[in-house]
């Protein structure tokens, strides 16, 4: 099974979307909740993230962040209009930031993490159809993704490109205390972490804690949904 869309169908439904809150008592602060996968199918819509962001006119925005990560390039966009905006970024690592999202929350200029959260980098995933050059051609791009990645993680952390990369290919999650340590955050949370919502079963190596925490009553029928769609892809091949 393709572990994309095994993340991505897995978790439908499961998270808040995203979610922007102005301050009301007249603070020049906003507060953007990402607490979903991203992909506009599967949870958060980049072109609706970005348009609404762009019509936040406070100082500064908290971007809290709880996401099992999703679609690189809608990421992108994410990071982008965020890098853009004229706001101070604080980034709150809420819960999970993992794959996408963790590239996500490198658009903030200070990263704060509760205690019991998370932070994994791994190597972009793919889905690829089609003849062997096809293949190849969607390999060579997930090379270069990888590596355009991996050249945000270092100029956040400082590390080496040999330590991120080696990283990524392991699939590391890094808990709260890594996390700062290693440069992905800058401090911590004065709030503990939220309880994990989402199905990461697609990751080889999610903590078991975050396992155990997740609600999985509805996982037969998600899983049920990601054979159809399968299915179709391949009938289409």
């Amino acid at each position: 099974m393709d572990k994309i869309l095994q993340l991505l169908i897995s978790n439908h439904g499961r998270g808040a979307g995203a979610r922007i809150v102005t301050a009301a008592d007249g603070a020049d602060e906003a507060t953007v909740y990402v607490y979903d996968a991203i992909g506009s199918y599967y949870g958060i819509d980049a072109q609706t993230f970005v348009r609404e962001l762009a019509a936040i006119e406070a100082g500064t925005i908290h971007l809290r962040l709880n996401s099992p990560g999703g679609d690189v390039f809608a990421a992108r966009a994410m990071k982008t209009a965020l890098e853009q905006h004229k706001a101070k970024v604080v980034a709150h690592i809420d819960g999970v930031a993992a794959s996408a999202a963790s590239f996500l929350m490198l658009a903030a200029d200070e990263i704060a993490i509760a205690d019991g959260a998370f932070v994994m980098i791994h190597e972009p995933w793919s889905l690829a159809l089609g003849t062997a050059d096809e293949m190849r051609a969607s390999a060579d791009l997930l090379d270069k993704v990888g590596e355009a990645i991996a050249a945000d993680y270092q100029r956040r952390t400082g590390k080496s490109a040999e330590e991120v990369a080696a990283w990524m290919k392991a699939e590391t999650w890094f808990s709260a205390d890594e996390a700062i340590e290693n440069g992905f955050a800058d401090r911590k949370a004065e709030k503990a972490a939220v309880a994990n919502a989402f199905d990461l079963t697609a990751f080889r190596n999610a903590p078991r804690a975050l396992l155990e925490r997740a609600p999985f009553d509805a996982l037969a029928a998600d899983r049920g949904r990601y054979e159809a769609r399968l299915r179709l892809i391949e009938r289409a091949a």
